[in-house]
């Protein structure tokens, strides 16, 4: 693989991360919906990596393990809302004074989100790499 496909790679997992994090956030900002246009409680949201092959270069098992990440959708979590007692809600029920509350756990986003900054870290971190090589390859040519 040559150093642009490096670069591509890295590029391509800098953004597969940035989607990650913007889906983190939008579901820590919606920890507390209960009603959304659809109806209903929030549905926490998960970003689908699938590996992208960048060619032929090396051929064998090295080109199968060396691909690009891409966020090929975004799926919602199909576990069930959690219901709360709270019967001054607005959404509550107004037999049982339960409410449904989005599947969102912020402990478990904010793993997530410190995953997705270690991954865009190092993304940047072989970018750098890479370009540092590329540097010394031209002063070697003078």
């Amino acid at each position: 693989m040559n150093l642009l496909g490096i670069l591509q790679v890295s590029a391509s997992g800098l953004t597969a991360e940035r989607t990650r994090l913007q889906t983190v956030s939008s579901n820590i900002a919606n920890a507390r919906t209960t009603r959304t246009p659809d109806g209903g409680p929030y549905q926490r949201q998960m970003p689908v990596f699938e590996a992208q092959s960048l060619g032929d270069e090396f051929g064998g098992m090295l080109t199968d393990k060396l691909r690009a990440p891409v966020v090929t959708s975004v799926v919602s979590d199909q576990r069930p809302a959690e219901m709360v007692y709270d019967p001054g809600h607005p959404d509550a029920d107004p037999e049982t004074g339960l409410v449904a509350m989005p599947n969102v756990n912020v402990v478990e986003e904010m793993v997530d989100m410190i995953s997705a900054s270690r991954g865009y870290e190092s993304n940047v971190t072989a970018i750098s790499a890479t370009k540092n090589m590329l540097l010394k390859a031209l002063e070697i040519g003078r």
